[in-house]
């Protein structure tokens, strides 16, 4: 299966092998093994077996000594002094030992990511994780993989530790070499997708990230169709030309589609893809925009997702809308109170340039529909709002319809992303009235504002199509401390839920 283009793949790449060998045997740099909380001290979990023996039945008691417990999260170090090939012994807590419902894949991965994460500065490490069935080998690699991922394209100083370039699997289990390789594939394009949050706007304009979808394009057999500046007003693309127009930079709207001659479904993800937001004039404080280099990771979500896609070979259709702008505040900018018409025909009057995610994405899912998808699925950093109801880690869902919100929810769980379904209460509609244009871009009262957001965006849905929105403001940008996985800035936050829809729709 082919690697992404150098040319838009981060810099380090960590590959990944699958191995049947015995733990205790195994030649590597360092060694990562399980362990589970109990009442008596930690037990070691599959994959530790032969360990104690190895170690002089010793394992335990310096387990005992370091003060490991076995709980999520919890990494203990340990050199086997050459009682192993691997110089040093890793110990990821794996909580308590799983009941009937067997190992949450979820804790796995975090085990796997923080395991790795805590060898940057070492060149091979082995995962002896608890991996006796495909879908454990699949959660153990990706995990790895994605601990991996190291952002270190502008670093020119030698003190930055080397991350960790390649991850071996331990595991027997039938299908496991597939299940490996697929990770290793959605693993890329989540780390696609990190590159492509943390480049600075300097290096990444709307322009620009349009040349490297075609590039990729090219490569992975996706068709893609570019509508400058010029094409998307003669289009009547009226949201993206607005919110563009401040810049120096002009906008862009990208369509990339994967066709399989198998596919019974068609899929439509359309992302947001502002690719700095200063709020334009309505200015963001300071404190607010030093990480809006992030503002496109819905767009980098569905592109990073359909690359995937296509390298999985999916028997679906998947085509997706990349709606692309910077917004910048000038003498060209949109004013409040401008009214522009939208791609769908209606008039929106624009109460605060700063609510401009939602101006590119009505015209991409007015766009999208026209494809007559089965669905749609649009992927934004949308709101504040957000991360006020549901913090950094969970992105809110809405939709039109109950039944595919709670399955783009139960995808998003099985993938290991938090995601919570809510309300578009009818009752909020109003607070988006104008006195002269057919909707407002925002409601006065900033009450159930990420909710109010997805009321707006689905006045633009036509009549029987099924929609679902995603708010990943504050998912998509981790501005805290790394955690399992999931590193500091970008996380390619939802990439592996919209990979996750397409394979839903592909079976």
């Amino acid at each position: 299966m082919p690697k992404l283009s150098a040319q838009i793949a981060s810099a380090h790449v960590t590959t990944v092998r699958l191995n049947t060998s015995d733990s205790v045997s195994l030649d590597t740099d360092a060694l990562v093994v399980g362990i589970h909380s109990g009442a008596d001290g930690p037990r070691p979990a599959p994959g530790a077996e032969g360990l104690d023996a190895a170690l002089g039945g010793t394992f335990a008691a310096t387990l005992a000594a370091l003060g490991a417990k076995g709980k999520p999260g919890e990494i203990t170090k340990v050199p086997t002094l050459g009682a192993l090939p691997a110089p040093v012994l890793v110990v990821a807590g794996l909580g308590d030992e799983p009941g009937e419902d067997g190992l949450d894949l979820e804790v796995l991965r975090r085990a796997a990511g923080a395991a790795v994460r805590a060898l940057t500065g070492t060149s091979r490490v082995a995962l002896a994780l608890p991996a006796g069935t495909a879908e454990q080998a699949h959660a153990v690699a990706t995990g790895g993989l994605l601990g991996a991922y190291a952002f270190t394209r502008y670093r020119t100083t030698g003190d930055v530790p080397e991350p960790v370039t390649e991850v071996t699997v331990l595991s027997a289990a039938e299908g496991a070499a597939a299940s490996v390789e697929q990770a290793a594939v959605v693993a890329e394009s989540v780390s696609l997708v990190r590159d492509l949050v943390n480049t600075p706007p300097s290096d990444l304009w709307p322009a620009r990230f349009a040349e490297l979808v075609e590039q990729a394009g090219a490569e992975h057999g996706l068709s893609v169709e570019v509508l400058d500046e010029a094409a998307l007003r003669e289009g009547g693309y009226g949201g993206i030309v607005a919110v563009g127009q401040g810049s120096a930079r002009p906008p862009r709207l990208v369509r990339l589609a994967y066709t399989h001659p198998e596919a019974a479904k068609t899929i439509a993800f359309v992302g947001k893809g502002i690719t700095f937001d200063s709020g334009g004039l309505s200015l963001k404080p300071s404190a607010s925009m030093d990480w809006m280099k992030s503002d496109m990771g819905g767009a980098g979500a569905v592109f990073g997702s359909i690359v995937g896609v296509a390298r999985l070979g999916l028997p679906v259709n998947v085509i997706g809308y990349l709606c692309l702008a910077e917004n910048m505040p000038s003498g060209t900018a949109q004013r409040p109170s401008d009214v522009f018409t939208s791609y769908s025909g209606k008039t929106v009057e624009v109460l605060d340039t700063d609510a401009e995610g939602r101006l590119v994405l009505i015209d991409g899912i007015a766009r999208a529909a026209q494809d007559d998808p089965d669905l749609i699925v649009d992927v934004a950093t949308l709101t504040g709002a957000q991360i006020v109801a549901l913090g950094w880690r969970t992105a809110g869902v809405m939709s039109n319809d109950d039944e595919l919100r709670q399955e783009v929810v139960d995808i998003a769980a099985a993938q290991g992303e938090a995601a919570w379904g809510m309300p578009l209460p009818a009752e909020l509609r109003k607070g988006l009235d104008s006195a002269v244009a057919d909707i407002a871009n925002l409601q006065p009262e900033r009450w159930g504002a990420m909710l109010t957001a997805g009321i707006f965006l689905r006045e633009f849905v036509p009549e029987g199509v099924r929609w679902a929105h995603l708010d990943i403001a504050g998912p998509a940008f981790n501005k805290g401390e790394p955690h399992g996985y999931t590193p500091k800035g970008g996380t390619g936050a939802i990439t592996r839920t919209l990979v996750g829809i397409a394979e839903r729709y592909a079976r």
